[in-house]
């Protein structure tokens, strides 16, 4: 094949957009036109910009409104909103689409998927559904964590994660369902239920998904889910969306959370960290404790242990024993004064005696002089008859009487 003598521009990708932009920005219809839609995906980072998608049934438009207009805007947007934007269509080359930039924003009049929010969020509220006393608190150191969610999105990769770095020892049990979609609400109520048929069922579910728009949340906004919500047995912490984004089924859980990560950590508000700082903090105490009751215990037996020897028939025995001794020593002491005594008396008596005694009589010459026959003692002449024995200070002998005078 011949090629072309008349070969055909050859663009660069910013060539080809720059090109597409210079012509949009040339057309003066597109440089001064209203838009209507329903707001979506809407956003408000820190920079101050405000970007957001223009819907209808047929198409989206991205929009941005720069800072500075941005400011002076009163009316305040929310996803849902049917809106009329003023405004000139540019292309943002960096991602090679086109967009919306608005100066002007005015209402006019409620999208329908926001009315049927509303409309739903009064029905519930007036029963009660969404009532603060019913809530109910959730557990501080679950044991099973049940998790509702789509098994392939990134909410589930991000709470798994979440939790892991947290609380690692706690049993995680997901229950797959579809979180967008007409089958979404019947997939979300059946994993509810199912987490609930558990014995026992969890401590507490996570009923979660990404960010998007009023469209790709609505599923939790339908009565039925919301209803299934509100009657689980398991308390639920529902982080669906973005921290903007709220939906039903947040007023009917028993704990909003911002974001899927978030409700992870709301799950496992005590961490595996804490948890050891807090067995320390108990290990500590439990010894100081034991060794207190020790101390008082100790001081208890010893007065006791005071207690029973001050009673005890050993220290009486010892008592009486020291008693006893002490008495002998007296009885002692006694009786010997006693015989000191008796001995002082005696040899006082003796020392009479023997001053009186006949034999110092005898031994001054004197003589004892008896009858032989009945020992009679002979003290006048006429018993001196027959035999008689005369006692001398050295002895006696025997004498016959052959004279007696008178």
């Amino acid at each position: 094949m011949q090629p072309s003598l008349f070969a055909s521009v050859q663009w660069t990708v910013s060539s080809l957009t720059k090109h597409i932009r210079d012509l949009l920005e040339s057309d003066a219809e597109l440089q001064d036109v209203w838009v209507e839609g329903e707001i979506s995906n809407l956003s408000r980072p820190a920079s101050g910009h405000i970007y957001f998608t223009l819907k209808d049934v047929g198409a989206s438009l991205k929009c941005v409104m720069w800072k500075m207009t941005a400011a002076r805007l009163t009316l305040r947007l929310q996803d849902g909103m049917a809106v009329a934007v003023h405004g000139k269509i540019g292309v943002y080359e960096v991602s090679g689409q086109y967009q919306l930039y608005a100066d002007q924003i005015r209402p006019v009049g409620e999208g329908a998927l926001y009315q049927e929010f509303l409309r739903l969020k009064a029905l519930l509220e007036a029963e009660g559904l969404f009532d603060a006393e019913r809530k109910r608190p959730i557990p501080e150191l679950p044991k099973r964590i049940g998790i509702v969610t789509s098994a392939t999105g990134a909410a589930i990769r991000d709470m798994l994660s979440a939790i892991r770095r947290r609380l690692p020892i706690v049993e995680v049990i997901l229950a797959p369902a579809s979180v967008q979609g007409d089958d979404a609400p019947l997939k979300l109520i059946e994993a509810i239920a199912s987490l609930n048929r558990l014995k026992p069922p969890p401590d507490v579910i996570l009923l979660a998904r990404g960010g998007g728009s009023i469209e790709d949340l609505w599923a939790f906004n339908d009565e039925r889910v919301v209803r299934a919500v509100a009657a689980s047995e398991a308390p639920i912490i529902c982080g669906v969306g973005h921290e903007t984004d709220f939906t039903l089924s947040d007023f009917a859980a028993d704990l909003r959370a911002p974001t899927p990560t978030a409700a992870a950590e709301l799950a496992t508000p005590i961490t595996v960290i804490e948890l050891k700082e807090n067995l320390s903090t108990l290990d500590s105490q439990l010894t100081t404790t034991l060794l207190d009751l020790l101390r008082q215990q100790n001081n208890s037996l010893s007065s006791l242990r005071d207690g029973l020897r001050f009673f005890s028939p050993a220290r009486r025995i010892a008592s009486n024993r020291q008693r006893l001794d002490d008495l002998a020593r007296r009885a002692d002491a006694g009786q010997a004064h006693r015989l000191a005594l008796e001995t002082s008396r005696l040899t006082g008596l003796d020392k009479r005696l023997e001053a009186l005694s006949p034999l110092k009589v005898l031994g001054r010459g004197y003589a004892v002089v008896t009858r032989q026959k009945d020992g009679v003692l002979v003290h006048k002449v006429a018993q001196a008859r027959d035999g008689i024995r005369v006692r001398v200070s050295d002895g006696e002998f025997d004498a016959e009487v052959v004279n007696r005078k008178s």
